[in-house]
């Protein structure tokens, strides 16, 4: 048996597939989950592939063997119908909490989304967003994740496991847009926070912020840094080339700016963007 084998649903997804060269390491497996075969990528180390999907509880439960710690990133990843999004991300996440009660693995590390608390605006702060702040969703996408937010506070209470939200702004290889410049979590980052996750002792129940160390963001990493989370990469560094193709960011005045979901707080319930 490796020494560690680290979990990861959803791991051909865009995250996933961000993450898997920058988390091997020698002695670790990495066993990705998901209906998809994930691509070969270079830089990557030990790897098992399980198909299956998170709406499968017995593949979960096989998919959990001599596993430490779960990284849960499968689901649906955008706006959709609230079937979809309540059927694939809540459903599928409490198969994956109780496989895990089954099977003993009391490490969960949930891939939550700053869409949780979109209508949180930096006008209403007197000072940078708590990570753990409480809900108020923007998109039937995000009241899914309050689910699967509040799906890991259940068998935390419940039965103990030790369950991490990971509330992630914009995880792309570069910011987007002016709101990147707020939001943005490097890929590199997001390693260092998994990384962070997984080997802080007993955390409990932990909502986190996962975005980088810009110099424009308004949420805070205080919770991050309580579970040694130290980010080291800033957005400042795309500015120059955002603010000449969008213009000079006003993160108070702008609305697409100063609220933690940007425009996602005005569109169409389950319209894809």
């Amino acid at each position: 048996m490796a020494d560690e084998r680290i979990l990861i649903t959803g791991s051909s997804g865009r995250v996933g597939t961000l993450l898997r060269p920058l988390l091997t390491r020698p002695g670790r497996v990495l066993r990705l989950f998901d209906p998809q075969p994930p691509r070969a990528l270079p830089g990557t180390g030990a790897e098992e592939v399980v198909l299956g999907s998170v709406e499968d509880l017995d593949a979960l439960v096989a998919a959990m063997r001599e596993v430490r710690a779960v990284l849960h990133l499968g689901g649906q990843s955008h706006e959709a119908s609230a079937e979809e999004v309540l059927r694939v991300n809540a459903y599928g996440t409490y198969c994956l909490l109780e496989a895990a009660r089954r099977t003993g693995v009391t490490r969960i590390l949930l891939g939550s989304s700053n869409h949780v608390a979109g209508f949180h605006s930096l006008s209403e702060q007197p000072g940078e967003v708590p990570g753990d702040i409480e809900a108020r969703p923007d998109t039937l996408y995000g009241w899914s994740k309050v689910a699967v937010e509040s799906a890991g506070r259940l068998f935390h209470d419940r039965f103990g496991l030790d369950v991490i939200c990971l509330r992630i702004g914009q995880c792309f290889a570069a910011p987007r847009g002016p709101r990147g410049l707020a939001m943005w979590l490097s890929p590199d980052d997001c390693a260092r926070l998994v990384e962070a996750a997984i080997s802080v002792p007993e955390p409990g129940f932990r909502q986190v912020w996962g975005i980088s160390r810009n110099t424009r963001r308004w949420l805070s990493l205080d919770e991050g840094e309580a579970i040694g989370y130290y980010p080291e990469d800033d957005a400042e560094e795309y500015a120059e080339k955002i603010v000449a193709e969008s213009g000079e960011p006003d993160m108070v005045a702008d609305p697409a700016l100063n609220r933690i979901g940007g425009t996602w707080c005005d569109r169409p319930l389950g319209a894809a963007g």
